[in-house]
């Protein structure tokens, strides 16, 4: 079969239409999915902020589990378990750090040992305060979240972490108890997030303070602990047991 040349002219000019059309096709198509991925990323960050206002404002268990904070008055304490020199002459301190209970001082819920550079140690710790106006039981509560322990000559940024941000701190487990699984993410996340903004959850009674990290020289024989004074800061006690 031949061909006209004017047909063949017509095909020449179809084919490259049809290839155009095809084109704009898959960039429509791949815009919707990117507008759509949007939507879903907007819909989750409105549904996750949204929850952590729900659940502080409705879920009863979660306020009677903060309510019956105790009054602390030590959150645990610190040892020194050794020293040594490293290779390139640097005194290495291994610290024992524990974590005790919320309502049992006595009860140990975590404990870790920390290789430090140094005998100057720094504490790192969040301070999360619960009004009246949250807890309407007369007095404030706070929750004590640790986050990093560091040498003199280390950057607080290069610090290791003592608690995971967004995880749930062991010695509050009556608190992540409270609250329904999948709704517990929710929670500490929101609580850790207040370390870049202590205001996030003012309406709600809630505020993050933040102490100076505290320090100390460490020596052995010696029980460091960390108590609370009358308004809720972080201090160290020292304790001599030669």
């Amino acid at each position: 079969m031949c061909l006209s040349s004017g047909q063949i002219q017509k095909m020449a000019y179809v084919a490259p239409m049809t290839s155009r059309n095809h084109g704009k096709a898959i960039t429509y198509l791949f815009g919707l999915l990117a507008a759509g991925a949007a939507i879903l990323v907007g819909v989750s960050y409105y549904f996750s902020t949204s929850s952590i206002h729900q659940l502080l404002s409705d879920n009863r268990d979660l306020k009677v589990a903060i309510e019956n904070l105790t009054s602390e008055a030590q959150i645990g304490y610190a040892t020194l378990q050794s020293q040594s020199r490293n290779e390139q002459g640097q005194l290495i301190s291994k610290v024992r750090f524990v974590q005790t209970a919320s309502d049992n001082p006595k009860t140990i819920v975590s404990e870790e040992v920390f290789s430090i550079e140094g005998d100057i140690v720094h504490f790192d710790a969040l301070i999360v305060k619960f009004t009246q106006d949250y807890v309407q039981s007369g007095e404030g509560k706070a929750l004590y979240l640790w986050r990093r322990i560091y040498g003199e000559n280390t950057p607080p940024s290069q610090g290791a972490q003592i608690e995971i941000p967004g995880t749930a701190p062991d010695r509050y487990y009556n608190i992540t108890k409270a609250l329904k699984m999948k709704d517990q993410a929710i929670f500490w996340e929101a609580i850790w997030e207040l370390a870049n903004d202590p205001d996030a959850l003012s309406q709600h009674g809630i505020q993050a303070v933040f102490g100076n990290a505290i320090y100390t020289r460490l020596t052995e024989d010696r029980i460091y602990y960390f108590k609370l004074n009358r308004s809720g800061q972080i201090y160290i006690d020292v304790f001599d047991v030669r």
